[in-house]
């Protein structure tokens, strides 16, 4: 049974072939995976028959393998495809921090959220620039581009949702409000 990343880097694989390096880069605006996740995985995927590889030769590096996905890759994605989603993890230090906010002074806590409004701009910034990237007539549901479409669109929604929130807080201590 493979895990949500290994259906994730075979439906990128659909797409295109990739080296391992291109998967991680084309995964992160959707989920957080680092190398250590990435290369075992695309190792397992290789024995299991879901991906092939081609190795390609280059000059002052290691040589690189681009990957490509097998029919019964093909056929796991789809597979997967049919499955219920599992209910969305959730993970961000700012909300344990806003959850002990009490213990501290505005001083202390204006700038936790201030931090993350900057990182959500880049972010948002980052987002608009790959969704210049996809031309207006990729963006259509038959669009191998229609999912990076949808979920650049998404990502950049709740960026600017958490701003909103982050701003709304900032508000609140500035007014010395009880949170």
């Amino acid at each position: 049974m493979l895990n949500t990343l290994s259906y994730g880097l075979l439906g990128l694989l659909a797409k295109e072939p990739c080296s391992g390096y291109d998967l991680m880069l084309r995964i992160q605006p959707f989920w957080q995976a680092k190398h250590s996740q990435i290369y075992p995985l695309l190792a397992k995927l290789e024995r299991e028959n879901y991906v092939q590889y081609e190795r390609i030769e280059q000059r002052d590096k290691p040589d690189k393998k681009v990957y490509t996905i097998t029919d019964f890759g093909r056929e796991a994605v789809m597979e997967w495809l049919g499955e219920p989603p599992a209910e969305t993890a959730f993970r961000d230090e700012l909300s344990l921090k806003a959850n002990c906010i009490w213990m501290t002074d505005r001083n202390t806590a204006a700038p936790l959220f201030l931090a993350r409004m900057k990182q959500l701009e880049t972010k948002i910034a980052y987002y608009e620039k790959l969704l210049t990237r996809i031309p207006e007539e990729e963006r259509h549901i038959r669009s191998k581009h229609f999912g990076d479409y949808i979920l650049l669109n998404r990502a950049i929604s709740l960026a600017e949702g958490q701003i909103e929130w982050c701003k709304w807080v900032i508000q609140m201590l500035e007014d010395g409000q009880d949170v």
